[in-house]
């Protein structure tokens, strides 16, 4: 019934899955009330201005811990946290394994020895020694050796908003740094990348904005050398193939000639291993190029397009933008997500430690507020990207089903928006549901493997890898799969469900459309990546060739290449989406209708000119039997 209910493109719009939009709202709720219980139990005031090992807060009055001796005090005066040993890094456990104190200012200058420590504490009225001892007993008192800092004491400076003295100097945490680049070794090498990185920062900042110009004038001219790049990945593809398959015959008729005089089982094993290559290479060369020779047409499709997706980036020139608007509300969510969990790594009751410090710890059903918080950001992040697909996909389908371009509206993009809000909320959020439901298990099986590294058996690891594999191919079908619904659902505004079916059923009958899109589409889109980091590496070097008696230009030219390829990638994806709902928009358009009065076609002339010569081939093709009446015409 669904396959033969007829599609009416922008006809009529009604709410979509209502049910999960509520849920939706219900677990932004949960996650509204994570963050005020966390701010309400103290977790804010303690992340913000810091606390010591006994439980008090730094720059406030502080209530006694039953069984903690230090805890109560009255820490008015003393704003920052100063850490005994704040080198002393436990990589395990990612903390700063040390006493932590409350002091009313961080030491501004190297301390050398406990006599320089009590004269800081004379002079700036700021004690680092444990609160039981008084400045005058640092040097006599033999506890001084525990409740003191290790000296040297390294220069500190706070950190701005957290109240945290921080040492200057970024060699105390070498050991830290070594942990995370494992390439360095020397602290002298991760100080002369950093000066590189510093000295070059505008020909960083500037070669980042020449990757942004560069992908947007890309999505601009892609479709006038789309076909350019077919032909260079078709002749790439026959060179290969033809000169793979030459290479291991020749070297089995030199094998074979020289194994004549030198009769050994070696020299016959080779050969017969070279026979079984180049047999295999040249089936594998038949069957690539039957495949080709079938997939012509289809590959035109492919250049059409492409062609027809730049021109809807000339009438909607918002889709452009169309990444720094998600990439802002990510980056929105992301501080907020952070912000939260760093409140539930500091909320909870106080409770004394096998050491007789403080740590605050959540009890009962509250301590699984880490996994609802885990989840929230997976199925937010989703919904926002689903959010951003299905408005692309909304303003694509304005463009296709509007016969008369010159009445499109004034922002399709807008419009497509305001749908979106009005109607479609609840089908982003199921279809972004459904991701988290795949992203998830797949999450946790990589931290299992990445706990048992090294301990578990040769089968278990590879069970576990092909879990993940499996996991990670069925999100990226399902991912696929989405955002065909979501383009059904702007064009016929129904569930989730039906315009899913509706989708899938639309790309079963294209299967092979389907597969040479994503196969050429999805090489051309890379060769256009690679040009574009290519391109600002060439540019990057040519810069930072200038400074090369002065500065480690390696670091500055990778981060440049990454910039590079992420901005590319994003903008291209955007270009990509654009594709895929073009294709389905055509699909639909050629399955129900075939130019006739009151079934005229929706499709671009440039799409008009494929369908009439697919037309004219098959209609010579059922005429004559001869090769040239098989033969398909180009566009």
């Amino acid at each position: 019934k669904s396959s033969k209910r007829e599609w009416k493109p922008l006809e009529d719009h009604s709410c979509t899955d209502v049910p999960w939009l509520l849920l939706f709202i219900l677990f932004c709720i949960g996650m509204g009330f994570i963050c005020g219980f966390s701010i309400a139990t103290g977790a804010a005031a303690r992340l913000l201005s810091g606390y010591d090992s006994y439980g008090n807060i730094c720059g406030q009055k502080n209530v006694k811990v039953e069984g903690i001796v230090n805890s109560g005090l009255d820490l008015t005066q003393k704003k920052y946290v100063f850490f005994l040993d704040p080198c002393n890094i436990d990589l395990v456990h990612q903390r700063i394994k040390s006493i932590a104190l409350c002091v009313s200012a961080c030491p501004r200058k190297e301390l050398k020895t406990l006599a320089d420590i009590q004269n800081f504490a004379e002079t700036d009225e700021s004690n680092l020694c444990s609160y039981e001892l008084q400045p005058s007993e640092y040097t006599t008192d033999p506890r001084a050796a525990k409740l003191c800092p290790k000296y040297p004491v390294p220069e500190s400076a706070p950190i701005p908003f957290f109240h945290r003295c921080a040492p200057v100097n970024i060699s105390c945490y070498a050991k830290f740094a070594e942990a995370l680049i494992t390439f360095v070794s020397d602290s002298s090498v991760l100080h002369r990348l950093i000066s590189g990185v510093m000295t070059s920062k505008e020909i960083i900042m500037g070669l980042c904005l020449l990757s942004l110009v560069l992908s947007m004038i890309l999505m601009v001219i892609i479709r006038y050398i789309s076909r350019v790049l077919v032909w260079i990945l078709t002749i790439l593809v026959i060179l290969g193939s033809l000169g793979g398959t030459g290479v291991l015959w020749w070297l089995y008729a030199k094998q074979r000639i020289s194994a004549s005089a030198v009769e050994t089982q070696i020299a016959k094993d080779n050969l017969q291993a070279l026979l079984i290559y180049a047999i295999s290479a040249t089936v594998f060369t038949v069957i690539l190029f039957l495949i080709m020779l079938i997939m012509r047409k289809r590959v035109a499709l492919t250049i059409a397009l492409f062609h027809v997706a730049g021109k809807v980036f000339i009438h909607l020139p918002l889709l452009v933008f169309q990444p720094f608007w998600t990439f802002f509300v990510l980056i929105v969510f992301w501080t907020y997500w952070i912000i939260v969990l760093l409140f539930l790594g500091t909320t909870g009751s106080p409770v004394p430690n096998e050491e007789g410090f403080v740590e605050f710890r959540m009890v009962g059903p509250l301590k699984y507020m880490w996994w609802y918080h885990v989840v929230g950001l997976i199925w937010i992040s989703e919904f926002i990207l689903a959010c951003q697909q299905m408005t692309v996909a909304g303003a694509v389908v304005t463009y296709y089903f509007t016969r008369e371009k010159r009445n499109l509206p004034f922002t399709p993009i807008l419009a497509s928006v305001n749908r979106l809000v009005c109607y479609h909320l609840g089908t982003v959020a199921k279809g972004s549901f459904i991701i988290t439901l795949v992203k998830i298990p797949r999450m946790i099986l990589m931290y299992i493997h990445t706990q048992l590294k090294g301990k578990e058996n040769a089968c278990a690891r590879c069970m576990l890898k092909a879990c993940i594999c499996c996991l990670w191919c069925l999100e990226k079908c399902l991912t696929y799969l989405n955002q065909n619904a979501y383009t059904a659902t702007a064009i016929n505004s129904t569930n989730f469900c039906t315009s899913a079916k509706d989708a899938f059923i639309i790309l079963v009958e294209n299967a092979l459309r389907v597969a040479v899109i994503n196969t050429v589409g999805d090489f051309m889109l890379f060769l256009g990546k690679v040009l574009i980091v290519c391109s600002t590496g060439l540019a990057g070097i040519m810069l930072l060739n200038y400074q090369r008696d002065y500065t480690i230009w390696v670091l500055p030219l990778i981060i440049v290449c990454l910039f590079a390829f992420l901005v590319a990638h994003c903008f291209l994806s955007i270009y990509e989406m654009v594709v895929d709902v073009l294709f389905l928009c055509f699909a639909i358009d050629t399955k129900y209708n075939d130019g006739s009065p009151g079934r005229e076609f929706y499709m671009d002339k440039v799409l008009m000119e494929f369908v009439e010569n697919s037309r004219k081939s098959m209609k010579e093709a059922g005429r004559g039997g001869g090769a040239e009446g098989r033969e398909l015409k180009p566009m």
